[in-house]
């Protein structure tokens, strides 16, 4: 298998990981990563790769799907929590903080809810 097939796969799977466990879809992705649908669907179609900034962001966003998926089993919940505004955020909403490049906060917070004795 070639890089290029192999690195199309990996980014396949990442977002169908994101659509079936978050209800994220292409657009979305777009969105909190920061550039357009259209780049989103060329990477699903394996005509072009994320770059490596834009690659971290898909990962740490699979991430963050990984752990929601542990509390909510309906992907529209998690969907509804990455989109809504939070106390915790200062009323900022989880999908804006990924989009800056803050998923680590977001990723404490969901450390929170496995651990609410956790400061």
């Amino acid at each position: 298998m070639s890089g290029a097939v192999a690195e199309r796969s990996v980014v396949v799977e990442k977002l169908e990981l994101l659509r079936t466990r978050a209800a994220i879809r292409s657009v979305d992705v777009a969105n909190m990563l920061g550039t357009t649908p259209r780049t989103v669907s060329r990477w699903n179609q394996g005509h072009a790769s994320p770059r490596p900034g834009k690659e971290i962001l898909l990962a740490d966003l699979e991430y963050i799907v990984e752990r929601l998926a542990e509390f909510y089993s309906d992907p529209r919940t998690a969907r509804a929590w990455l989109y809504s505004r939070h106390r915790y955020f200062d009323g900022l909403r989880p999908a804006d903080l990924v989009r800056e490049g803050r998923a680590q906060e977001v990723l404490e917070a969901i450390h929170a809810m496995a651990d609410p004795g956790h400061t």
